[in-house]
């Protein structure tokens, strides 16, 4: 009886166990398909505004260099004097240098484009090395009717670039003005720790989510670019939808970032340009707080990087160097800073006697 009465508990715990177990696989199910059901929706949600979105205008046009189109945006009358060109940083839009464009169109011409799969312009089958990078922008200077000489400007990654083109094109390039550039030897000389793998890990599902129209719903939802710039007027801040209406623009940035040790040793061999005028201008705010968390002191980032914007000016003995009151982006986005490096290029452009 004993053992009877044993085995019957032991079943009905079976049949307990098996009934939650049965319970427990419903609701994961309907939690399952619900979830799936609610991400699906968003995918065709974001598919059909890429469907059904009108096709953004851009400010200024693309101009097709034989392959592809790249876009740009030029300001001012074109005059005896020097054109500059601005180069922008890796990813950056050609947008933000929206003050510079502004504050110097009445007294020269002013060239801002936006390299291959960035922003508005197409994607390219080429490799992304800087050699064929800056031969594009060169024959996008010519198709767009521009022409020497240039005063070459280079934000972040944008002042290697510019190294790059004026060692290709010596005669062409009067002047080079770096925009919170970054030294060729920065990262060992600042023990920078390397990017995390999963950052790019992180680009690419961005881009995959960007094709899928997710990037462009969440922006809608949020109101917010993940491209803010503080200080640009609406007319440029109302643009920002255009750049996640697919994940283009990522995937430039991606095919960009395959190269950036090419770059970078492109940039370290161009360190001697004699006499020719260069100005460097930097930021002073560095976010001191995400230092710390990768292990750095900001005194020492502060004092080391410093020294290193000097250094830039000295590759000329007609260098000069000027620090602003603010960041990596708001030196030039923010208008009173903009209006600074606009004045020191006027100024540049008059010692040129152009």
């Amino acid at each position: 009886i004993s053992n009877s009465l044993s085995m019957n508990l032991c079943l009905n715990q079976i049949i307990k166990l098996y009934i939650i177990m049965r319970i427990i696989w419903k609701v994961s199910k309907w939690i399952g398909i619900g979830i799936g059901s609610f991400l699906l929706l968003i995918i065709l949600r974001g598919l059909c505004l890429r469907i059904f979105s009108s096709k953004p205008q851009p400010p200024g046009e693309l101009v097709d260099i034989g392959r592809f189109k790249l876009h740009i945006n030029s300001k001012g009358a074109r005059n005896n004097k020097p054109t500059l060109v601005i180069e922008s940083g890796a990813g950056a839009p050609s947008e933000y240098y929206y003050w510079l464009g502004e504050g110097l169109k009445d007294g020269m011409r002013v060239v801002r484009y936006d390299r291959a799969g960035i922003r508005y312009s197409e994607m390219s089958n080429a490799p992304r090395d800087p050699e064929t990078v800056a031969r594009e922008l060169h024959t996008l200077l010519e198709k767009a009717g521009e022409s020497p000489p240039y005063i070459m400007a280079g934000h972040s990654y944008g002042g290697h670039y510019i190294r790059v083109f004026k060692q290709l094109y010596p005669n062409e390039v009067t002047a080079l003005v770096f925009l919170d550039s970054g030294h060729p030897d920065e990262h060992e000389r600042l023990n920078m720790p390397p990017s995390p793998t999963w950052l790019n890990s992180m680009y690419y599902a961005g881009a995959v989510l960007g094709d899928l129209g997710v990037l462009d719903l969440h922006t809608r939802i949020v109101k917010r670019s993940i491209l803010w710039a503080p200080g640009l007027p609406e007319e440029v801040t109302d643009r920002y939808l255009d750049y996640t209406l697919n994940g283009k623009y990522l995937w430039g940035y991606l095919e960009e970032e395959k190269w950036h040790d090419d770059l970078v040793e492109m940039s370290r061999k161009a360190m001697a340009f004699d006499t020719l005028p260069i100005r460097v201008f930097s930021g002073t705010h560095w976010n001191k707080k995400a230092l710390r968390k990768l292990g750095l002191d900001p005194n020492k980032i502060k004092v080391g990087r410093i020294k290193m914007q000097e250094e830039m000016a000295s590759i000329s003995t007609n260098g000069k160097v000027l620090f602003l009151d603010g960041g990596h982006i708001t030196i030039f986005s923010l208008k009173e800073n903009a209006d600074i490096i606009c004045k020191e290029i006027i100024q540049l452009v008059a010692e040129l006697e152009y």
